[in-house]
């Protein structure tokens, strides 16, 4: 199934994801829906490169971090990043890359637990939402309903 939406997500919500152990977690609720094909994963050399530091760093063992940059590497969309000039920077320069990805591949959304990047929102909104994952999966669950039972 096609989908509309085309996703950056930022490092803390794999990490949540990966150390939730809920079948309810919503972290987890978005990899499963991204893994169905409901929306696409944007990725980058430097996002990919991100996330398997601090997969690592955080006790993710590294045969679970290599199976899921393979998972990425066939399933998720590698957008070539170009040099951007952006109307306002991020506080964190950390964020660069995941805004620079969600920019170069035209995202719907970059989704984020991190207040600085949330708080770029209204300099972006004409572009990309900027949200937490629980408003991200609301839209998700709304634009790919499931039946229930």
């Amino acid at each position: 199934m096609a989908s509309a939406l085309s996703v950056v997500l930022d490092t803390n919500v794999l990490l949540a994801a990966a150390r939730s152990n809920h079948t309810t977690s919503p972290t987890a609720e978005i990899l499963d829906r991204w893994q169905s094909r409901e929306f696409e994963l944007l990725v980058s050399l430097d996002t990919l490169s991100e996330y398997a530091e601090k997969l690592l760093s955080h006790g993710v063992s590294a045969s679970e971090v290599e199976a899921f940059l393979t998972t990425l590497a066939v399933h998720a969309k590698l957008v070539a990043v170009a040099f951007f000039h952006f109307r306002h920077y991020p506080v964190d320069s950390d964020d660069v890359m995941f805004l620079l990805c969600a920019i170069n591949g035209r995202a719907t959304h970059l989704v984020s637990y991190d207040n600085h990047l949330r708080s770029l929102r209204s300099f972006y909104e004409s572009e990309l939402k900027i949200c937490e994952p629980i408003e991200f999966l609301a839209e998700c669950r709304a634009a790919n309903s499931r039946p229930t039972g």
